[in-house]
């Protein structure tokens, strides 16, 4: 690819002052910020059916609809006992999209920690209270994913499948596509569409979970839970029906819709008109 001199200009400027650039395919991709005492940004493009993944440790992760088609992902660290400025942001492209990490020193210098996509990587820490706050865009039609241990996960008014997973925080989600999301400590809010084939699963353990779906939803429902209540704003074929389980089909059934808490309680509620399809 022929770059322009002016376009050769700005890289060797951002490259100057600190910054990652990539020049692919896709366009030109900036990052800014793991230089001591800077708040991380970056953007690129992504095509629709690709997806962003945040991979935090501690700190909360917001996910907003982006007024662009551009990905957008800014970071801030802090911290008080640890240096904010051990925490690296890594990001890496691969074949799904892009994954963005929090890398943490590892306690265990023969075995760093290793940012990649999903499953895969390695991300170990000890009595770090470092906190790295992420902020991210999401264009319409792209993915998001948005992980952490200790902190919350929020995404508001996505339209693309959506996943959100932490340990020690609540889950609050909204998007027109499919959703997924569990926590330990924590409750569960989750709005999503429908026309998804895939199994669309909400955990938690010790936390209330609230799924708001169209009311012309067509799945199979599974919910169960130990210590609370199960309720519907939908009718409910019932297979299965007790305290603690609340199974059977809704509306015309079609993919499972599989909702799980030990310790709260469990609401399907309906949002919004009927949807046509």
């Amino acid at each position: 690819m022929r770059v322009p001199s002016a376009l050769i200009a700005l890289i060797v400027a951002a490259a100057a002052g600190g910054c990652s650039v990539d020049v692919g395919g896709g366009g030109i991709n900036i990052g800014v910020g793991n230089r001591a005492g800077e708040p991380f940004r970056w953007e690129g493009q992504l095509a629709a059916g690709r997806a962003l993944e945040i991979k935090g440790v501690n700190g909360l992760i917001k996910a907003r609809a982006s007024d662009g088609d551009r990905v957008e992902v800014h970071a801030e660290r802090t911290g008080s006992r640890n240096d904010p400025n051990e925490v690296k942001i890594e990001v890496v492209e691969h074949d799904g999209g892009v994954t963005v990490c929090a890398v943490y020193p590892s306690p265990d210098p023969g075995e760093p920690n290793v940012c990649a996509p999903g499953a895969e990587g390695r991300s170990r820490t000890y009595n770090n209270d470092v906190k790295v706050e992420f902020t991210v865009h999401v264009p319409p039609g792209v993915g998001f994913i948005g992980r952490t241990v200790n902190g919350g996960v929020t995404a508001e008014s996505l339209d693309g499948p959506t996943e959100a997973h932490t340990v020690n925080g609540a889950v609050k989600i909204a998007t027109t596509g499919h959703a997924r999301a569990s926590t330990v400590n924590g409750s569960v809010d989750a709005t999503m569409g429908r026309g998804w084939t895939d199994a669309a699963e909400f955990k938690s353990v010790n936390g209330s979970i609230t799924v708001a779906v169209p009311p012309d939803l067509d799945a199979e429902l599974h919910a169960t839970l130990t210590n609370g209540s199960i309720t519907s704003d939908l009718p409910v074929k019932a297979t299965s029906s007790s305290r603690r389980r609340l199974e059977g089909t809704i509306g015309a059934g079609g993919p499972e819709l599989r909702i799980e808490t030990t310790n709260g309680s469990i609401r399907l509620r309906a949002a919004g008109p009927a949807q046509q399809p």
